[in-house]
Formats: structure tokens, sequence, C-alpha cells
């Protein structure tokens, strides 16, 4: 018999809203402005909001995109720093909610274990798991907003380095940086060429005797400026609002640009950051060892340094660039293939993350489990066959949020919609097996092709394409209509309602 309570004798909310990041944060703004009548709570497993900008606490921890785009669309950044530190892109956080009374819809420290769809009660039945008390409870709502991110907070990714027990120095993973360490004055090495190590590497270079950055293969690296001078002086002559607006919309456009110039000569952008690098960095310096990866532009995003902080630690002989492999750790470093042993105090690994879709929660569907490796992604929002359930990822090439922003609006017009018509019920229908597919996170970073088989698929045309670019998304998730054939819905009374078509005018979107 089974002891589950009945959905009737439990809470319930309208949606429901997993994770307190810059993702969850927005779907709560725009749910309370768009339908303030509907009732939603917010878990959030950890004790604070911020996701990724509260989990992180190395040194420099920092934005890689400017706040212009990565903020809100319904919220300037005031900020003369365009790429701030999480210090700042928390306080703007904390501010989002606020402002907009978000705080007393989070429920701290609520990990989502579960859900289960009744197709009967047309509902979720939610199992969630209390860190602060250890109890168990049950939640049911009628819609489910995934808000986690895409890697698992508990545990960062380390490969198994050959003696590492024998090193008699500190060991330290970045998502999981302790309070009390030490560095000053000591030998530290940086494992990894992403956005984390070349943070790491000047922020820890002004403390440490010296830094090393140990790098399997380069990366990109492209010298940023920390201050949008453009931004700055409209905000002064036209007011926050206005200077925000035309800001985002430049930066925006740059971004775009940018990226369709690599994708479209790679071979011309290579030479453009090389020439960048080089013009950064002392005469005669190893650039194409160091600085000249394997792969194309935009293959993997590109790391930005403002104002060329990394290239200022390399000249002035605080930090260096070692590119080799690891053989092994000894009691006092690392061994490399080359023969070449590096002196370390501190050993930072900093080797990715560790991928996880929907924060480790799972799903069923009338007693049936969800494998979301088995299920097609639909306008990057929705998964196949799965009712009343959203996501959200943000944009890999660009602003994480601007995708975010507009996922949430449609959600919201989505949901707009099925009051209107009175259904309760909405979803996917599974595409044709015949479409081509591959995964919902399609580039070649270490950490995604590690678990690519745990990824929900895309397809290869709208609405199962997930799109990576703001301008394709203007159109799929703003001036095209919320609904088509590949969407069922259902009333009360019916197992699946004629579709209709609407278009999102009450979104408001800058394009």
């Amino acid at each position: 018999m089974s002891t589950s309570p009945h959905p009737g004798d439990i809470e319930h909310v309208d949606v429901l809203i997993v994770g307190a990041g810059i993702s969850g944060i927005g779907a709560a703004y725009y749910l309370q402005r768009d339908h303030p009548g509907k009732s939603y709570a917010i878990l959030e497993a950890r004790e604070s909001i911020g996701g990724t900008w509260d989990l992180f606490r190395y040194p420099g921890i920092r934005s890689d995109s400017d706040l212009h785009t990565f903020g809100y669309e319904f919220k300037p950044w005031e900020d003369d720093k365009s790429i701030a530190g999480a210090d700042k892109i928390l306080d703007y956080l904390h501010e989002t909610v606020a402002e907009n009374k978000i705080s007393g819809r989070i429920r701290f420290q609520h990990s989502v274990i579960s859900a289960s769809w009744s197709t009967q009660e047309a509902r979720w039945l939610v199992a969630v798991q209390r860190a602060d008390t250890g109890e168990r409870l049950a939640l049911s709502a009628g819609w489910i907003f995934g808000a986690t991110g895409y890697y698992r907070y508990d545990q960062g990714f380390t490969p198994e380095f050959k003696g590492r027990e024998r090193f008699a120095g500190d060991i330290v993973h970045p998502q999981h940086w302790p309070e009390d360490l030490d560095y000053r004055g000591k030998q530290v090495v940086v494992i990894g060429s992403g956005a984390t190590a070349v943070t790491l590497v000047p922020a820890m270079a002004g403390d440490a005797a010296h830094v090393t950055m140990l790098q399997r293969s380069p990366s990109y690296i492209m010298p940023v400026p920390s201050e949008d001078a453009i931004a700055n002086v409209l905000r002064k002559l036209l007011g926050k609002e206005r200077a925000y607006g035309i800001t985002r919309r430049k930066n925006i456009a740059q971004q775009r640009a940018i990226v369709r110039f690599c994708k479209r000569y790679p071979q011309a952008a290579r030479r453009l950051i090389r020439f960048l690098n080089a013009k950064q960095l002392p005469e005669n310096y190893p650039v194409d060892e160091h600085f000249n990866p394997t792969y194309a532009p935009w293959d993997q995003r590109l790391c930005a340094v403002p104002d060329g902080d990394l290239f200022k630690a390399l000249s002035n002989g605080s930090a260096s660039v070692v590119t080799d492999r690891i053989v092994e750790f000894t009691e006092g470093g690392i061994r490399l293939e080359s023969g070449r042993e590096l002196a370390a105090d501190v050993i930072v690994t900093a080797t990715g993350l560790n991928l996880q879709m929907l924060g480790g929660m799972t799903l069923s569907v009338d007693g049936t489990p969800v494998n979301p490796a088995e299920t097609t992604a639909y306008k990057g929002l929705m998964l196949s066959g799965v009712p009343n359930f959203a996501f959200a990822i943000g944009y890999t090439t660009s602003s994480w949020t601007l995708k975010i922003g507009f996922l949430c609006q449609h959600f919201c017009a989505l949901l707009s919609h099925m009051d209107a018509h009175g259904y309760t019920v909405c979803y996917p229908e599974t595409p044709s097996q015949a479409m081509p597919t591959r995964p919902l996170l399609d580039f070649s970073a270490g950490y995604v092709q590690r678990s690519v088989h745990e990824l929900p698929r895309q397809g290869d045309g709208a609405p199962w394409l997930t799109s990576m670019s703001y301008h394709d998304d203007v159109k799929l998730l703003h001036a095209d209509d919320v609904t088509d054939y590949h969407l069922r819905f259902r009333t009360p009374s019916s197992p699946v309602a004629s579709l209709a078509k609407v278009t999102p005018t009450e979104m408001a979107v800058t394009t």
C-alpha cells in the first residue's frame, strides 16, 4: 500500500520554481509580473540566493560577460565596472529580490529529490528534503520550472592524478575553496586553462611567491576593458534607464558580430586573437606555444580577461604559463612529460565542472521514469512527452541571462494562453524518430563531452533546435506564436485540446 500523501492533503502551488540563482529569480519576477494571481514558491537547496555567484568563493571570481547583457532587462546595471566581481553581482541579485518582494517566496535548504506527474490529478507530486531539519516533505504543483543550471553544486570535476596522495601541500578545487587557505609567499600551480584558471592566476599572483598556470593545451583568451566607457557616459547624460537600454542593444550587437566573425572567418579570428595576445606580452614571448589552441574560435567559449590582467601578471613575472602534460604528483610538486618538475606548495585543480541536468531531481510520468537523455528539448524550454515542466538554460556563446529572459517571458505567455482557453495541461509531443538530433549543449568543452550521454537532445530545426542566437530567439520566443502543432493541450474535460494560434504581444523584449 502506498504511503504517499494524497495531493489534496498537501500544500499546492500553481508554479514551483527550483533554484534561486539568476535564472530562478528572473523566472519569479516575470511570473508575478504577468500572473500576479498565481501562487508560486522557490525551492533553493542552499542557504542563500545567488547560485553560482554565492557558491564559488575563489579569489577574483567575476563574470566573463558584461553586466549590461548579463543583468536583467528589467533592472539596469549601474556600476561603472561592466565586468564585475561576484560580490557586486550578489548585491545586484539581492536588490532584485528585495525590490520585487520575492524573498518571502523562497524556501532555503529545500532540495527537490523527485517529481512525479499524475495525469489523473493533472499535477506534480514533489518530494523535498530539508537540509536544516532532515525532514522529508511533499508539495504539489501545477507546473515545475527548473532553474538549476547545468552542473553539480556539491562536486567539481578533478581527474585522477597519479601520486596525489604523496603531495605534501594543499590541493584545492575552486568550487570548494577553503576560507582559511593561506597562499601568501607560496608557490602555486593552477591546473587548467579555462575561465576559472585565467581568473585565478592574476588574482593570486599579487600575494603568492609565484603562480604557474599549467595547461594541457591552450585556450583562446581575449583582453577586454573592465569598464564600458560609452555606457558610463550615457548614464550621466540620459539617466540609468535609457542608457541601460542603449548599452544593452549595443553590446548584444557587438556579441553577435564577434561570434559571427569567429564562425565565418575562423583563421582571420585566430590571427586577430594571436595579435592581441602578443601585443600584451613581452617581446619574444612564446605566444604560439601557450596561446594558440588547436580548435577554432568559439568551438569553445572565449575566455575574457578584464584589462588584460592575466597578461600583466605574465609580463611582470609574478605568473607564468607551462604547456605540458602531467605524469604524476610528487611530494614537492608535479612531474611533467617533458621531464620538468614544477615546485608547488599549493595546487589548484581548475579542471572543470560535473554536468548535472535538473539539479539532480528525478522525474516520472504516471509511474514511468523520465530519462532526460531520451527526450528532445522543445524551444529549449520543455521536454518532449513531459507535461507542465519547463526549464531554463542560457546562452553559451553570449550572456547567459539574455536567453533566460526570453524563456521566462515565453513561459508566462504560454500560461496566459492556457488560462484564456481553460487548458490545464500542456506538453510537446515526441518528435519523429527520423529527425536528426544532437546533445542539448553542443560544444566541445570537456565538462560537456564527459557527460554528453546524460543530456536531453535537440533537433535540427525549430522548434526542436535550441538556439544559441539572440536574434533567432527574438523570432522564435518573442515574435512567433506561442503554440504550434507540436504542442498538445488538455482541459479538465478533454484529453487533448485543439491547437490555437497566439502571438505573445504582451511580452516586452528589447530587440
